[in-house]
């Protein structure tokens, strides 16, 4: 019973998937891509969008039988759904100062000490506060509520830094639900967040053959749950290899390109070239 959510979400965001496409479309709201491409925008919304529609027959089936969520669905619920409406802002407000915008942590904080906060701050700051909440409601306590805080804070920025083509964001939310079900020897953390795992790899599936853009709605909560699934499944010590590793990535992001590393480097530059038009 604990896999259905996952199913009914996945079948939900099939269906709803080209019609949200298509009504962002005709709202023209579409930006262009790395090849100068105007595509729908943002496609994010996919994963809220399926996981609500979802949630009303799943909770009758639950009233009836009890046994269709994990506890651990709250968390996951409220912290998906704070790191969507903080990437929409983003992706809403945040586009309208055009190049203007600043960009990377760096900038977003040059800003905020000039007295010029950005939306991207509203979202850092957002989304530490999240972290902490999401933590919390999972009972963790000391050191291991910080790292799984950390987790929680850094893996939707790292994702936003990783969306930069097509289908990136996909694959690395694919490969750390993998993970953490390995980590874990079983699938729990897996059925815990795929009422919005499943909608979120739909969207990314769009994302990836360049029908669509996921925008920082949709990339913070790829990042959120692939930070979450790690939270379930390891223990601190595997918690701080993750935040390392999520650390790393953040300072590289500043400093050099992500892109640039993963063109220039075999094995990666042809896992992220897969399933991508050519």
């Amino acid at each position: 019973m604990h896999a259905l959510p996952t199913a009914v979400a996945t079948l939900t965001a099939v269906v709803l998937a080209r019609p949200l496409r298509s009504a962002l479309e005709r709202a023209g709201a579409t930006r262009t891509n790395y090849r100068d491409r105007p595509l729908a925008f943002p496609f994010g919304l996919l994963i809220p969008g399926a996981a609500g529609v979802a949630l009303a027959p799943l909770a009758a089936v639950s009233l009836l039988t009890g046994g269709v969520f994990h506890a651990e669905t709250v968390p996951a619920l409220l912290l998906c759904a704070g790191v969507v409406v903080l990437g929409l802002l983003d992706d809403v407000y945040g586009a309208r100062r055009g190049p203007r915008a600043p960009r990377g942590l760096r900038g977003h904080a040059t800003a905020l000490l000039a007295g010029a906060p950005s939306t991207g701050a509203a979202k850092a700051a957002g989304t530490l506060a999240l972290a902490f909440a999401c933590a919390a409601l999972l009972h963790l306590e000391g050191a291991h509520l910080l790292l799984a805080a950390g987790v929680l804070l850094l893996g939707p920025h790292v994702f936003n830094l990783l969306d930069l083509r097509p289908g990136r964001a996909l694959k690395a939310l694919l490969l750390a639900l993998c993970a953490a079900s390995l980590a874990a020897r079983e699938v729990r953390p897996l059925w815990t967040v795929g009422l919005l795992a499943a909608p979120a790899a739909v969207a990314g599936a769009v994302d990836l053959r360049e029908r669509a853009l996921l925008g920082d709605t949709g990339a913070s909560a790829m990042g959120a749950l692939a930070g979450l699934a790690a939270v379930l499944a390891l223990a601190p010590a595997g918690l701080a290899l993750v935040l390392a590793g999520l650390g790393l990535a953040t300072v590289y992001g500043e400093l050099r390109s992500i892109s640039t590393l993963v063109e220039t480097t075999p094995g990666l530059r042809e896992l992220d070239s897969l399933g991508r038009p050519s």
